[in-house]
């Protein structure tokens, strides 16, 4: 990175962070083989004085105590995030905090508009290798101009070079070699205990301290780390003042960004918006400012320190604050840019799949735009871990590939986003039992965890588990009270008990905490809709519609309510926009196949449904889903006359769900509509054993038992079979004229009438053989006449 360019632009915060200093161009840096002999010169040099200062001071022990004392306090040093890797070699001023200082020709120093100050910390865990007299004149210079890393980048030994500024690299092997307390000035050791502190979370102490140095220095550095502190403390107002008592706003890009997020968390947002910008400042000059950038170099753009790229902040807090105003089309457009600027930004990766700001289509193209070579060895891992972060509405098998990977060869089986995701899939299948395990096994070792919650209350709704509802939500209301979540699994237990007036309370006491939680908007919305409150309910809906443009639920709730309105036009439209924007919905393609039921169009209604079953064949059989999409396309295929499939679902829904007694009533009715009585009869009788009193199921059966008297049945019947027997035995049991005898007509007035029916005709064969007997009788004797009349009635 030149020192004349906007750094801003390509850099990120690490450049500005206490903890890591002295990072440079690659062209300024010295090579390998210089680098390695200025390090054995400065060592030699560091050797011959410390041996001529043991001398001096009779001290030629080197395990003293009072060496191992300056061992112990600069282990502990190094062993914070204060000693962290850094090149050794020297450079002009790099990035550090929100000044970039430069020399110019007549040595004076001059602030750019628009870059970072200096080094924030210069010398707190820095070994400066100068001389003792040096060291004398250089903390005279410092303390005369206020910037003490200016001074030592530039400050030279007596042979003319600069003198080399090193950094321990690792924790482990720090000695007293490496780092020397007794080198640093007093306001250097300030500043060690200031951000010591701030690394501990001692704010107090901070502020005491870098107050301090801040009024001794009137160094911008200080004053940008003092505001550090008062914003750690939440004390947006000073840290505000702070840091426009001297512009720094209008001169440092992180004081800008500072200041932009004291003001968005004070809720001033078009204030904020005045600050950062309402667009990206830097998004047309980017191509020009590389282009004339000598050191700019292709194949690692804007990778100067391993850091999220400030630029990449900027746009998502610029989208943060469109959110907060509502403006959800800028606040998408800041987030997808804040990610295509520095896929490091997880944030805004988190906030367009998690806020329901893209549809899964748009994840899916986004994902695919994202460029993870700027990740070197990492790259695979989290292009992984952004793949199971998309939506599974489709790409699914993308989703199980990705995450075998993170499995067998990161061992991150363990991980909360890989459960996460197996949760979400396990859910989005009605596997519901399943995704209960998977929740609480992992709740098991982080109870509080935000990203299972969600998924574990819903599945427990789903379950019908109340008591186990009813212990999360307590928990949760003891430890976290003033999380969203906590009051959404409250009032989603008041819901499966079915008291709305309190669920409503507490979904609107999580959304007052969190406007953007999707799963509260959409219960309060059911609070009004399960009352029949229809005009709040679209009201609601509307909003929540407008809320998640990438959520297609809220436009089928819509679609639901206007259909139950009997408003079909409006449900159409509804249901299209919730198509376009998630067209694999099993839920949404069912609605759709019962919205064109009910208009007559029984066509388009087989199709839709015919799509949902293709998309729950993963799913559970047993699941409501599943049978719901059944019902409903036996009905479909019952109107379009097409009876044989329609039996076939209703079969396929009683073998995987309760018995219901409407679905044993329903396959009655279809198989007295294809004439098979018996089967008619036995589905009728099951019906009337489940609902008794069920009105519908009496009559048809009593339709189906008179249809089983008149109708001709074939020859192969048992019914028919036994007639035909009979017949023959009463042939020869007449007498040889055909008249029967009076023993014979005596017996045939006690046989019992049984309903036997004749294959070729519709009477009944007794019906039959006492018209032969009437007709006999008419030509005989007179005396037979009164008895086949008493036969007869």
């Amino acid at each position: 990175m030149s020192p004349g360019r906007t750094p801003s632009q390509h850099n990120s915060t690490l450049a500005i962070s206490p903890f890591i200093t002295n990072r440079y161009s690659r062209s300024v840096a010295p090579p390998p083989q210089q680098q390695q002999q200025q390090q054995q010169q400065l060592t030699q040099r560091q050797t011959h004085s410390r041996t001529q200062n043991n001398e001096k001071d009779g001290d030629l022990l080197p395990n003293s105590s009072v060496n191992h004392s300056r061992i112990d306090n600069f282990q502990a040093i190094v062993s914070s995030p204060l000693g962290l890797k850094t090149r050794d070699p020297p450079a002009p001023p790099s990035l550090a905090t929100p000044y970039h200082q430069f020399k110019g020709n007549n040595d004076s120093t001059r602030v750019k508009n628009g870059s970072m100050f200096g080094y924030a910390v210069p010398s707190t865990v820095r070994k400066v290798s100068i001389q003792e007299n040096d060291y004398r004149n250089t903390t005279t210079r410092s303390n005369n101009n206020n910037n003490i890393d200016d001074v030592m980048d530039h400050s030279e030994s007596k042979d003319g070079d600069r003198l080399t500024t090193t950094l321990t690299t690792t924790t482990t092997a720090a000695t007293a070699a490496d780092i020397d307390v007794s080198d640093l000035s007093s306001v250097e050791r300030l500043r060690l205990w200031r951000h010591d502190a701030l690394m501990q979370h001692m704010y107090d102490t901070a502020e005491f301290v870098g107050n301090k140095i801040y009024t001794i220095t009137k160094d911008p550095n200080d004053a940008f780390w003092l505001a550090q502190v008062y914003y750690y403390k939440g004390s947006y107002k000073r840290t505000i003042d702070l840091l426009s008592l001297d512009n720094l706003d209008t001169t440092s890009i992180m004081c800008r960004y500072l200041i932009t997020l004291c003001l968005f968390n004070l809720q001033k947002y078009d204030d904020a918006l005045d600050i950062i910008g309402e667009t990206n400042p830097f998004a047309s000059s980017n191509s020009a400012d590389m282009a004339a950038d000598e050191d700019y170099d292709e194949n690692h753009e804007f990778q100067s320190d391993g850091g999220i790229k400030i630029e990449s902040s900027l746009c998502f807090l610029r989208g943060k604050i469109y959110s907060a105003q509502n403006n959800f089309t800028r606040a998408k457009e800041c987030y997808k840019e804040a990610v295509l600027i520095d896929v490091k930004n997880f944030e805004a990766f988190q906030q367009l799949t998690n806020k329901n700001l893209l549809t899964p289509k748009e994840e899916w193209e986004l994902l695919d735009c994202l460029d993870f070579s700027s990740l070197d060895d990492n790259k695979q891992v989290i292009k992984q871990l952004y793949t199971i972060a998309c939506s599974n509405y489709i790409n699914k098998d993308r989703i199980e590939t990705s995450k075998r990977i993170l499995c067998e060869e990161y061992t991150l089986e363990s991980n909360v986003d890989v459960i996460k995701c197996e949760v979400e899939l396990c859910f989005s299948n009605c596997k519901y039992n399943e995704c209960l395990d998977y929740c609480e096994r992992y709740l098991a070792k982080d109870e509080l965890n935000p990203k299972i919650l969600p998924t574990y209350i819903a599945c427990l709704q789903e379950l019908g588990a109340t008591n186990k509802l009813f212990l999360v939500s307590h928990k949760l209301a003891e430890r976290i009270p003033k999380d969203a979540i906590t009051w959404y699994s409250v009032a989603t237990y008041y819901m499966s008990l079915k008291k709305i007036g309190e669920a409503r309370k507490f979904y609107s006491k999580s959304l007052i905490m969190d406007p953007s939680f999707a799963a509260a908007w959409l219960g309060f919305v059911h609070t009004f809709a399960a009352e029949g409150e229809q005009d709040q309910a679209l009201a609601a809906y509307s909003t929540a519609a407008r809320f998640f443009p990438g959520n297609h639920l809220p436009n089928m709730f819509l679609g639901m309510q206007y259909m139950s309105l009997n408003n079909y036009a409006l449900a159409e439209e509804y249901f299209t926009l919730a198509y376009d924007i998630c067209s694999q919905d099993p839920l949404l393609l069912n609605e759709m196949g019962v919205l064109y039921f009910k208009k007559d169009e029984y066509e388009k209604s087989k199709k839709f449904l015919n799509k949902a079953m293709e998309q729950v064949t993963g799913l559970n059989p047993t699941a409501r889903t599943t049978i719901s999409i059944q019902l409903n396309l036996a009905h479909t295929y019952r109107k379009l006359g097409d009876y044989e499939r329609a039996i076939k679902c209703f079969k396929y829904v009683l073998e995987d769900s309760e018995k219901d007694g409407d679905i044993y009533l329903t396959l009655g009715f279809l198989y007295l509509k294809i004439k098979q009585l018996e089967k008619a009869i036995s589905y009728l009788h099951k019906a009337l054993a489940l609902k008794p009193k069920n009105t519908a199921a009496q009559e048809l059966l009593l339709h189906a038992l008179e249809l089983n008297v008149v109708l001709a049945i074939d020859d192969d019947h048992p019914l028919v079979v036994s007639s035909k027997i009979q017949n023959e035995i009463d042939r020869t049991e007449m007498s040889p004229h055909g008249v029967p005898t009076m023993e014979q007509a005596a017996n045939i007035k006690k046989r019992p009438s049984i309903p036997f029916l004749d294959s070729g005709r519709t009477i009944s064969k007794r019906s039959r053989r006492n018209d032969v007997l009437k007709n006999k009788s008419r030509t005989n004797s007179n005396h037979f006449e009164e008895d086949e009349a008493m036969d007869l009635e």
